[in-house]
């Protein structure tokens, strides 16, 4: 490792240079916030620009001076996921200033990596990472957990259509509102008032209700309808979204284990394998060594021969 790596490694491993970073993270977060607020702050705009090329100009830096940290091998910079997102977001922000007149669909994505630079905190925040890594494990888990959930969706959501269609089209008159419908069950937002329409009628005044829109044949369904969104919100709100939570904490205390190993793995490595450098080094002193014993072998050899 050549010197200037070994100098862009001690700095880019310093606590003052990532808490500086994070500095600058969140100063582009304000500064993106502020923007927004656009003709308000239009006397701010230069201030402004210039601060958020300051910014950008700050992460470039970073970025090389972290390919330099990897010596010889500046491309091993990529093998972290975490530097390829910071890497195309900056490469993104500067290819904003390659096509200068944009819109539509290139002006939205420009605005995002914009803001997508304050996600950046998650990197330079321990355990933030480790709560977005213990998320990405969870995604396979909770794949199965949402095919489950979707399928209690789609049951009720036809069961709902079928038996409360006349009596309540606005929230189970097709599929899909039956399936908005669940869904707002689901959260619990105000779930009670949706079966309280089909226990006594869309036209039963008492729970404020004077006459619901589409209300044509009003039916009430009683005990049916309490069976329905009771069990419902037993399932789904109570039992499946709660193995949501499950999965999400085990994946937790997986990747809390491999952060752990990882640490000690590292902490190892550093205690049983001395620095490359200081094998080089210590490989040096021992040629200088062997140099000076030959020729103090050779000179004494050179005394002890008899002269003729």
């Amino acid at each position: 490792m050549t010197p200037f790596a070994a100098y862009c490694k001690k700095i880019t491993e310093t606590s003052w240079f990532n808490n500086f970073i994070l500095f600058v993270i969140l100063l582009a977060g304000v500064v993106v916030g502020i923007q927004t607020y656009g003709e308000e702050v239009a006397e701010y705009k230069t201030l402004l620009f210039w601060v958020d090329q300051a910014i950008l100009f700050i992460f470039l830096v970073e970025i090389f001076m972290k390919m330099a940290a990897e010596g010889n091998r500046p491309l091993r910079y990529f093998n972290d996921p975490w530097n390829i997102f910071d890497f195309t977001i900056v490469a993104v922000c500067y290819a904003a200033f390659l096509v200068p007149d944009v819109d539509g669909f290139m002006l939205a994505v420009f605005r995002l990596a914009r803001v997508l630079r304050v996600f950046r905190v998650v990197r330079t925040i321990p355990k933030l990472q480790l709560l977005v890594n213990a998320l990405l494990k969870s995604i396979p888990s909770i794949g199965y957990v949402g095919v489950l959930l979707g399928v209690i969706f789609y049951i009720y959501a036809t069961m709902g259509v079928f038996l409360f269609k006349y009596n309540d089209p606005v929230h189970f008159g097709n599929l899909q509102l039956s399936l908005i419908s669940l869904f707002r069950i689901v959260t619990l937002e105000d779930w009670t008032d949706i079966m309280y329409i089909n226990m006594y009628g869309c036209d039963h005044t008492i729970w404020g209700y004077t006459e619901l829109e589409g209300c044509v044949a009003p039916m009430a369904k009683g005990g049916l309808a309490i069976t329905y969104f009771v069990s419902f919100v037993i399932i789904g709100t109570m039992v499946v979204l709660n193995l949501f939570i499950g999965v999400i904490m085990n994946s937790m205390e997986e990747a809390k284990t491999d952060a752990r190993d990882e640490a000690y793995a590292l902490r190892d490595r550093t205690k049983d394998r001395p620095d490359l450098d200081e094998l080089k080094e210590l490989s040096m002193h021992l040629d200088e060594l062997k140099m000076k014993i030959d020729r103090m072998a050779y000179k004494r050899a050179k005394e002890r021969t008899p002269k003729s």
